[in-house]
């Protein structure tokens, strides 16, 4: 039976690749700010901020603030992010 705590709940349901690259694009195609928070969950809920930045070879700070609400992260951020998670992105016809 599922907790009654809805974060944990979600970043435990992250930690599965298809679930996590669900969330992930349906938050992109909601809107960038909602990718950032989504992004930053998918981070906590594998592996965290600290090894995601070492795999990433960006410092946790830098990373802490591309995926900030006030974040302005490069393409190139996201791929290096995405790659050490074990994700890229795709694009797709509308």
């Amino acid at each position: 039976m599922r907790g009654t705590n809805y974060r944990a709940d979600l970043l435990e349901d992250l930690r599965n690749r298809e679930f996590a690259a669900e969330y992930l694009s349906a938050a992109l195609r909601d809107s960038p700010e909602a990718f950032l928070v989504a992004l930053r969950d998918v981070v906590r809920a594998k592996k965290g901020f600290s090894r995601v930045a070492d795999d990433a070879e960006v410092s946790r700070e830098s990373l802490y603030r591309s995926l900030s609400r006030s974040g302005n992260p490069r393409l190139s951020t996201f791929g290096a992010v995405l790659d050490a998670l074990g994700f890229r992105l795709q694009v797709e016809p509308k």
